[in-house]
């Protein structure tokens, strides 16, 4: 008798628990697949350390095959689900097309980023919630701190200095609360002028930092942020974005080269494409996570509206929290459903929250007893190595390395401006560069120019929504490529389609973005090089000299290696 066949969409929070309960479950009586566009799972809490020089990337990846030794593991993204035919297609990480057929289906696809139809922000801005997105703005900062120093005076020097964060929520907050010390840690190896000090301004239409939370770690988290430096402005968000900077709602113009947008996440339009019952965008499922009138389908984690037992009326919020206790129910359920065994609903308890602002400070309420300063940040940082799922070894090595010796403070140059862009639904992958982006690598100093927009794949390992697994509940490690549109700007170039890698429209993030970012910057696009009309820069990429081929055999090129 052939085993049951599971298929598991997402390896994020949700999809991650889900995988390991049922293997531990199952004891190798099902055939278990996960279906992700990474080999990693990614523990999203401690990314802003990464951003921040703290830890190294991999010390916030967990390996799959590592640790899911009983699960088969498939590269891809989903791009479609038959419901009738029990079938997920997805596509491949080299364009190759697939399919999987399952008895049971787990959809985990998570959430995505975000966007409010506030002009300019698709192309200037960059969302932060996948490594990809950590590195490039640790290699941003890095070089707009490095510039300022050489640029001596003048305003650019100042617009380089100012970083802007938009959504004061844990992601948000915890990005600023480390840049800023990240910064000053620059400045010391690379002076300002006298009186200059990188400037951080944090964002948000809410009354108060960390709306979500009381009031007390609210207050805690302002009151560090502020005596840090950071600039708090709530009741203020970006009314338009522009390449030399922002303009807020009240009125006000923010000359800067950075904006970094963390205003929250919306469900992955993967949900919706199967065309079931939804509220608010996520998949409608029984408190048991089984969607209504397909048994054979669960849901859980950002993708899926659950009941809330404690709350009657009401859903789970968008959590990572929630999505990693989910999985654990979901992989239970899915055992006792081969079985005939009772199913069991999803209930919950919290039992206080963590965020880390930093240095030694941080606020909590383990259990509800609120915490400020050392003591908050012993009880952080001992429940994110609790609550890893691996290289814990690893994370406390580099806390220790960090508090004893500087940070190196170098840019890798590994992730371009173009490659991250805001309206993606693989936030995990890195944008791959065709030929003619190819050629303007070789052609574009570091942070220079663009390339084309091109549409892309949902990738399919959410689960988290902002809070990150800061909650203390259980252990909790935790984010659509739209079709190309065509830029606006002066000297843009249209967008062209990828090839037969490409999806098709209804693939998971195939909504439509209204200004894809990726395409031919403006010269002056912050972030990037700055026009040549613009004191102390350098020559647009567009004015440089196109290399000659050598005469026997052409240089590699970045997609070769």
């Amino acid at each position: 008798m052939s085993r049951p066949r599971i298929v598991i969409v997402g390896a994020g929070f949700a999809g991650y628990r889900t995988a390991r309960t049922l293997a531990r479950a199952a004891r190798g009586r099902a055939e278990i697949t996960l279906l992700n566009p990474t080999d990693y799972f990614l523990y999203l809490p401690l990314l802003p350390q990464v951003a921040a020089g703290i830890l190294e990337p991999r010390r916030v990846t967990v390996s799959l095959a590592g640790t899911l030794p009983d699960v088969r593991l498939v590269l891809g993204e989903a791009g479609g689900i038959d419901l009738d035919g029990r079938t997920v297609h997805y596509t491949g990480p080299e364009g190759e097309r697939g399919s999987l057929g399952y008895d049971r289906l787990v959809l985990a696809a998570g959430s995505v980023n975000k966007l409010l139809p506030i002009p300019g922000v698709a192309e200037h801005a960059h969302g932060f919630r996948g490594l990809p997105e950590a590195l490039y703005l640790r290699d941003h900062v890095t070089r707009q701190v490095e510039l300022a120093s050489s640029d001596g005076e003048g305003p650019l020097c100042s617009a380089r200095c100012t970083f802007v964060v938009v959504g004061a929520g844990y992601t948000g907050t915890e990005v600023a609360a480390q840049g800023q010390l990240f910064t000053d840690a620059l400045v010391r190896a690379h002076p300002l002028r006298k009186g200059l000090r990188p400037r951080w301004l944090l964002l948000d239409v809410a009354e108060r930092v960390l709306p979500e939370l009381d009031e007390r770690l609210s207050g805690t988290a302002d009151r560090v942020l502020r005596e840090r430096g950071v600039d708090v402005r709530m009741g203020t968000s970006v009314k338009e974005a522009t390449p030399d900077g922002v303009l807020l709602t009240d009125g006000e113009f923010v000359s800067t080269r950075t904006l970094v947008w963390c205003v929250g996440v919306r469900p992955d339009p993967l949900a919706e494409s199967l065309g079931l019952p939804m509220e608010r965008g996520r998949l409608l499922v029984e408190p048991t996570l089984q969607v209504p009138g397909r048994p054979e389908v669960f849901a859980c984690g950002d993708a899926a509206a659950v009941p809330d037992l404690e709350k009657p009326g009401a859903y789970t919020p968008m959590t990572a929290q929630h999505a990693w206790r989910q999985g654990k129910v979901a992989g239970h359920n899915i055992a006792a459903s081969l079985t005939g065994r009772e199913l069991r609903p999803y209930r919950h308890k919290d039992m206080g929250f963590v965020v880390d602002l930093g240095g030694v400070k941080a606020a909590a309420n383990p259990l509800g007893i609120p915490l400020s300063g050392l003591p908050a940040g012993a009880v952080t940082r001992g429940y994110h190595l609790a609550a890893m799922p691996g290289n814990r070894v690893r994370v406390a090595a580099d806390w220790l390395l960090d508090a004893v010796l500087p940070r190196q403070a170098v840019q890798l140059g590994l992730v371009r401006s173009w490659s991250v862009p805001l309206d993606t639904a693989s936030p995990e992958l890195a944008r791959v560069p065709d030929g003619r982006e190819r050629r303007r690598e070789t052609n574009t100093a570091s942070g220079g120019a663009g390339a084309p927009s091109t549409s892309g794949r949902k990738a399919v390992g959410g689960g988290g929504g902002d809070d990150t697994s800061r909650t203390i509940t259980s252990p909790t490690p935790e984010p659509v490529q739209s079709e190309p549109a065509k830029k606006n700007r002066q000297g843009a170039e249209p967008a062209t389609p990828r090839q037969a890698a490409e999806p098709a429209k209804n693939q998971p993030g195939g909504e439509p973005a209204k200004n894809q970012p990726g395409g031919e910057p403006a010269k002056n696009q912050p972030g990037r090089e700055p026009a040549k009309s613009r004191p102390g820069s350098e020559p647009a990429a567009g004015n440089q000299p196109r290399p000659q081929p050598a005469p026997t055999r052409s240089a590699p090129q970045e997609g070769d290696r």
